[in-house]
């Protein structure tokens, strides 16, 4: 398969990537680097993006960004951060994109577990990913071509666990190798309009 894996070059983006090039053609996208240019916060870009590229079989998401703050100190502006970065990005990924991938194909976006469990410091990324849940659950409802969309939700990774392990005290290490097999589950299997939650 074709597949478009932007974000695969980050830090869950690289291990996923990696493991899918075995059997598939990877082509990797982000703002700063990677196989081509993306920036989910402009709807262009992503638009761009489809109309100069042959049509991929599968997209997945690994990226978009949250502002960490402080409830009372939080800003609007703060907040629409991630609003237009990481919950409208994916959501015009899929807006977009799903009449840019091949009939039968998939598009798998990524949110994580401060949806479901959210710690201090996280009401806008629990705000964004709670948003995503929501939308795939209806977009597929209506998208055509037999596309699937499902989201991968992990908690906190094995390659990340020391730089936020103080803020996710007594919650589970999600290994990588368990986190790459899952989005290849997803991307191989029947799943349509799931969250798949990988806490531990």
């Amino acid at each position: 398969m074709r597949i478009l894996v932007i974000g695969g070059n980050g830090t869950i983006g690289k291990k996923v990537s990696s493991f899918l090039s075995k059997k598939n053609e990877v082509i990797t996208a982000g703002r700063k680097s990677g196989d081509l240019k993306i920036d989910l916060s402009d709807s262009n870009s992503i638009k761009s993006l489809f109309e100069t590229n042959k049509k991929f079989d599968s997209v997945i998401s690994i990226a978009g960004e949250a502002i960490w703050a402080p409830f009372e100190r939080i800003t609007e502006d703060q907040y629409y951060i991630g609003i237009k970065n990481k919950m409208m990005g994916q959501v015009n990924l899929v807006r977009i994109g799903w009449k840019y991938i091949k009939k039968g194909g998939s598009i798998t976006l990524t949110t994580g577990i401060l949806a479901d469990n959210p710690v201090k410091m996280t009401t806008s990324a629990a705000l964004v990913n709670g948003g995503i849940h929501s939308f795939v659950k209806a977009a597929i409802l209506e998208i055509k071509n037999n596309i699937r969309v499902n989201v991968i939700s992990p908690g906190l990774v094995e390659d990340s666990a020391e730089k936020y392990k103080d803020y996710f005290p007594g919650f589970n290490i999600v290994a990588m190798k368990k986190l790459a097999e899952t989005y290849a589950k997803v991307l191989y299997g029947n799943q349509n309009g799931e969250i798949i939650r990988i806490f531990s």
